[in-house]
């Protein structure tokens, strides 16, 4: 279905239709471009955008018709059963990589062809419809880059379509539309999107020069919720290398033009980094797929002339200038939360010395930095949109981000990347999953576990949690199940010791389902049936001293005992062996309070991190954070072992006595310490313990859940 509207209905720009594609009645519509057969060319591409023009006398609505959003979708369900039926699955297919640059230049020649129109909005969309997002998805505006084409997200439309309602800004070839007036036309549509769901957010996607659009729109809205996500803004321009071009470019031949677009692509972002995406990303990328991939996209470069001709570039030039001055001078006046992506080979821009300078000037900004990217950032491989929002708890639905109802679960195209990146440790600890089953039989695998929640495993942590992610791995290959780890609240903290953090494995944790240790995130978590993952120990058993390997160190505090009963929760205790077969322990913290700066540091650390169990005496007080020094070992293997599940269904009066409650508590903690021993002994056994031992007599293809152990 499809909806005009006059231009006395909407003041908003021509050229778009409404596609009501949505099944319920809250969720907006998406844009569709459509044209009328007397003038206008309808382009079409199976996965991307529909963009064409119509006359102005048969003007489209650009953006939504408020009353027909409201009643779209005659089939409305409440918000709990929506949720139930579309919440993402885990490992869902987010079709991340299957767009490249190819297509980013091949969809832009039909994208550009004149219509005499002002900037618009268009929605990529797929060409079955099939791209609602999750209910209450809020509103992600993109604001492109010198091109204007507004094709930026290519790579990452898919992914994003599925948790947001995604809107493309369109900025013609030949349009000259002033800063100022861009401002104002976003800022109009902010207000349109605020005024219909106050209490969302709306998320603003500044790339390059949309980076200075987003930044003064911010500014002139300070009290609209906004998360503005900057790729490489444009605010230095001042200092861009561009800045000497201006003139030659006024005075150079129409006939030399030609060649500026093989110069910009260069200047703009990395060719290989851009062939490179979808060429089976691994610290080891596909060479013949890599160079078929750049073999095919250069020869399109030449389409760049047609995307910025000389006069267009002239005045992109000109008008990048006014809007870094403009955004530079309103930049006390955003309040908005801002992540910033930064690329450390950007030859258009010195956006590196730029991120540092816009993090100690902008409130609220959290950078995350990628040291081998260009300037295009979003069209380069290394980076996935959704996955670092994700990863840094940029993601939410309403004012506050809640790491339960707005935990979006692990992409397939995400688990292969994490595959990837711990592929390696992953085959040298090749780890030994056994369960115990209702008999209190042994077996190899996690068919002892229940498959359904809510489910609180509850276990020893190993030194510096490297048991983490062969466990979160092995229950997604297996059960399929997203185990979410309860872990210390400084992961959480944006207090980065670096002028330049990039996006690393903790952030990955947290995509991978880690949450805040509180009272009310256990609560969530067992109120919506999840799997938790419980360290009593915390970072006292974490960080242990010398000697101190397969000792817990547990408080005497059985709260979670009686929260699980609450809910009904099935606790698992389980024991994990094998740091001592990976590092040895050389330097702990007693160790480096004896060596003077570095002591002080550490003293000046631990002050201005987040305290936790300061109310406690003993050992279990002790929750210094510090990095130990090891001496790695030739590898030997991990060995979990998850004990009898113990049900407490029912028992939530009985454990409302503190005697009962600490009862089984210590239950609890007398299983894992029993798990470690029973490791400990058996794995003895072992024939494959050591990586020496496996490689020679197990082919490299083996999966590590198939390598032999003892009998148990």
């Amino acid at each position: 279905m499809f909806v005009e509207a006059t231009v006395s209905i909407v003041n908003l720009s021509p050229c778009f239709g409404l596609n009501s594609g949505y099944k319920h009645r809250f969720s907006r519509v998406s844009v569709r471009c459509i044209g009328t057969a007397a003038d206008s060319s309808i382009v079409e591409s199976a996965d991307s955008v529909k963009v064409s023009g119509v006359s102005s006398n048969k003007r489209v609505v650009s953006l939504n018709d408020v009353g027909r959003r409201e009643s779209i979708g005659s089939d409305a369900l409440d918000d709990k059963s929506r949720w139930k039926e579309e919440k993402l699955e885990t490992l869902w297919d987010d079709g991340f990589g299957t767009q490249t640059v190819k297509d980013y230049l091949d969809i832009s020649k039909d994208i550009i062809k004149p219509d005499g129109g002002p900037p618009r909005w268009f929605c990529p969309v797929v060409a079955d419809g099939n791209d609602n997002p999750i209910p209450n998805s809020p509103v992600l505006l993109y604001l492109p880059g010198m091109d204007g084409i507004g094709l930026g997200l290519i790579l990452h439309q898919k992914p994003l379509r599925k948790v947001f309602e995604v809107r493309c800004l369109h900025i013609p070839v030949y349009d000259r539309t002033p800063f100022e007036d861009l401002v104002t036309f976003v800022e109009e549509t902010l207000r349109f999107e605020h005024a219909l769901f106050p209490s969302r957010p709306i998320y603003l996607v500044g790339d390059s020069f949309g980076g200075c659009l987003a930044l003064a729109v911010a500014a002139r809205n300070p009290a609209i919720d906004l998360v503005v996500i900057l790729a490489n803004p444009a605010t230095s321009f001042d200092r861009s290398q561009l800045q000497p071009i201006l003139p030659i470019l006024e005075v150079m031949p129409d006939t030399l033009h030609v060649t500026i677009p093989y110069l910009l692509s260069f200047v703009m972002g990395d060719p290989i980094k851009m062939a490179m995406v979808n060429s089976e990303s691994s610290s080891i990328p596909n060479l013949e797929k890599l160079s078929g991939n750049l073999t095919s996209m250069l020869p399109r470069l030449s389409g760049l002339s047609d995307i910025i001709p000389k006069a267009t570039l002239v005045w992109k030039l000109k008008l990048l200038k006014s809007a870094a001055a403009y955004a530079n001078s309103r930049l006390h006046a955003v309040k908005a939360e801002v992540l910033l992506l930064a690329s450390g080979k950007d030859n258009m821009l010195p956006s590196k010395d730029e991120a540092k300078r816009l993090s100690r000037t902008l409130q609220n900004c959290r950078i995350c930095y990628y040291k081998d990217n260009g300037h295009t950032i979003l069209l380069e491989d290394g980076l996935n949109l959704l996955t670092v929002i994700k990863g840094t708890c940029k993601y939410r639905r309403t004012w506050k981000h809640d790491f339960i109802k707005d935990y979006l679960p692990p992409s397939m195209s995400e688990y292969r990347n994490g595959l990837q990146g711990n592929g390696w440790f992953h085959y040298a600890i090749s780890p030994v999953m056994l369960s115990t089953l209702e008999d209190g039989r042994i077996v190899r695998g996690l068919s002892g576990v229940p498959d359904d929640g809510p489910v609180l495993l509850v276990g020893y942590h190993m030194l510096l949690g490297l048991e983490l992610a062969p466990l979160i791995i092995e229950f997604v290959r297996e059960k399929n199940v997203i185990v979410r780890g309860i872990a210390h609240p400084e992961l959480f903290s944006e207090n980065s010791k670096s002028e330049l953090p990039e996006f690393s494995n903790l952030d990955l944790m947290k995509v991978y389902g880690a949450l805040p240790v509180t009272p009310s995130n256990l609560f969530k978590l067992f109120s919506s049936k999840s799997f938790g993952l419980l360290y009593p120990g915390g970072a006292r058993e974490a960080l242990h001293r010398k000697g101190e390997e397969y000792k817990l160190f547990w408080p005497d505090q059985p709260e979670f005992v009686r929260m699980a009963a609450k809910f009904g929760a099935t606790i698992v205790p389980f024991g994990v062996v094998g740091e001592d077969d990976v590092a040895e322990l050389v330097v702990d913290y007693d160790d480096i309070m004896k060596i003077p700066v570095l002591n002080n540091y550490v003293r000046k650390s631990n002050k201005e991190a987040v305290r936790l169990r300061t109310e406690m005496d003993g050992e279990v007080a002790n929750q210094e954070l510090y990095f130990p020094g090891l001496l790695p070992k030739v590898p030997g293997r991990f060995y979990y072992l998850f004990g009898k599940p113990i049900q407490t269904e029912g028992m939530e009066k009985m454990l409302k006595e503190r005697e009962n409650a600490k009862e089984l508590y210590m239950q609890i903690k007398s299983e894992v310490e029993k798990s470690m021993a029973y490791l400990i002994k058996k794995r003895e056994e072992d024939p494959y313990r050591g990586i020496v031992t496996r490689v020679v007599s197990q082919p490299l293809s083996t999966p590590v859940h198939q390598v032999p152990t003892f009998e148990h």
